[in-house]
């Protein structure tokens, strides 16, 4: 199949054809990251060509807002850098997690760039003393080695279009990908992804930029129903690999097969994806620049949808602090480099103190004990009902008397609508501070915060403005 053919079967890029010649390729690079909380190496797998010429923003090729733990550069000869994007992965997460320190693991991972005519430098870098990037791995590519893999958009005929605003090129491009549906559960699937689309376009600010979109489904066939959720026995070989029990946390999401993903979605164009499950139980996760999950037949669907999207997205940072997770404690509190978190080291110098009104104390106050006390003794309840396996319906229903509890608490909190700082956010109890009482990304609330909105609207520029 040509690009050509492909790109009119999915009706996506709206350019003739002499546009055409002067969009550069896509290219991905594929690699191995392996090492464990001390050390880390990196090896390459393979360059692949993908079917479809290059559709992101090239009105912006560096990255402005630089928000993953890593970030790679793509540089000429002369060292110029003509791409850049920060990104962060599943071995950024899985380094600060008790196993990095007792054993070795590889994941696979990549990089998407439009591809450039001659040799050029890809340097990965990583944040380390104040956050600062350091580079760790380097490597040079001539596009022209015959040894680069051409890869084929094996998908192209089952792309649907959800919402098409226009040229790929000045949108953003979200790519809802199904997991575990099998092919007479596709329609299923388009008809959910409809759904979560609009929820996702109900909710500020991204329905106020909604023109700044374009949405794609895709869900290749499944053999069987749902996804693997090992904690209870239950193992498919879905198309994507997601996965519940990621690093043992049993409603993380995840799949691990990223090269079988990249080859699915790469026969269309996205910025983002968001890994539909064809699932009940709750669950999801959201790593920004690489993907988000959402268990699609969840009762807080909706909820999940959009908060892990957040992470993916915008590079937000989780708000609680009292669920279980697999994470290990920072050594030393530092600065966080998320948009939507701050240790207020600096309170004079806090990043969002422009939104803060005069007079506001910080920190600041806020139900935290009662919050506390009554959150702590639920995720003790939510873990024995996990471990008897109990209905979804009773999780439901204990989820559902929680928020009840949280927003009667937060209702007469006396800063419960101003912009401050809140003790209480990115895992931790103590250190840490979130922007407002409460929030999307804390509680299973149904609205961003302004500094979380900011921060969306910021990437959303950047994928559609010149």
């Amino acid at each position: 199949m040509t690009i050509r053919t492909t790109l009119l079967l999915v009706a996506l890029l709206l350019v003739d054809a002499g546009a055409m010649a002067d969009t550069p390729r896509t290219m991905r690079l594929d690699f191995f990251h392996s090492g464990n909380r001390d050390t880390e190496m990196f090896s390459l797998d393979q360059v692949v060509f993908e079917a479809l010429p290059w559709t992101g923003n090239m009105h912006q090729p560096v990255d402005r807002t630089l928000r993953g733990k890593y970030l790679f550069e793509i540089s000429d000869p002369s060292g110029k850098v003509t791409w850049s994007r920060s990104f962060s992965s599943i071995y950024g997460e899985w380094e600060t997690t008790g196993e990095a320190r007792e054993m070795n693991r590889t994941f696979h991972e990549s990089l998407r760039f439009p591809a450039p005519t001659s040799q050029f430098t890809v340097t990965l870098k990583k944040r380390g003393a104040g956050n600062r990037f350091e580079s760790i791995w380097q490597i040079d590519i001539d596009p022209a080695d015959y040894m680069h893999h051409r890869e084929s958009a094996a998908y192209a005929d089952d792309v649907v279009a959800i919402v098409n605003n226009g040229d790929p090129a000045m949108k953003v491009d979200l790519l809802l990908l199904g997991d575990g549906y099998t092919a007479g559960e596709r329609d299923e699937f388009i008809a959910r992804a409809k759904e979560l689309t609009d929820i996702l376009f109900a909710t500020s600010p991204f329905r106020e930029r909604k023109a700044d979109f374009n949405v794609w489904a895709l869900a290749p066939a499944a053999a069987q129903s749902g996804v693997s959720r090992p904690s209870t026995g239950i193992y498919r070989d879905s198309p994507v690999g997601a996965t519940y029990d990621a690093f043992r946390s049993e409603r993380y999401v995840l799949t691990l097969d990223n090269k079988k993903w990249r080859r699915i979605a790469s026969s269309t164009p996205y910025d983002f994806v968001e890994i539909l499950t064809n699932t009940e139980t709750y669950g999801g996760g959201g790593i920004y620049g690489l993907y988000s999950t959402a268990a699609a037949n969840s009762e807080w669907a909706p909820y999940l949808f959009v908060h892990e999207f957040g992470h993916h997205f915008a590079g937000l940072a989780d708000e609680y602090y009292t669920s279980s997770v697999a994470y290990e404690a920072p050594e030393t509190i530092t600065e966080p480099y998320e948009p939507n978190v701050t240790a207020l080291l600096d309170p004079d110098n806090l990043k969002w103190k422009h939104l803060v009104a005069p007079g506001t104390p910080l920190p600041t106050p806020w139900a935290k004990e009662a919050y506390e006390e009554h959150s702590i003794a639920l995720q003790a309840k939510r873990a024995r009902m996990r471990a008897e396996n109990v209905p979804e319906a009773e999780m439901n229903q204990l989820f559902r008397e929680n928020q009840a509890f949280v927003e009667d608490l937060f209702a007469d909190g006396p800063y419960r609508d101003a912009v401050g700082a809140f003790e209480g956010a990115n895992y931790q109890a103590r250190g840490y501070y979130r922007s407002a009482q409460n929030c999307l990304m804390f509680t299973r609330s149904e609205q961003f915060c302004s500094v979380c909105a900011a921060a969306i609207e910021k990437v959303i520029d950047e994928y559609s403005r010149p």
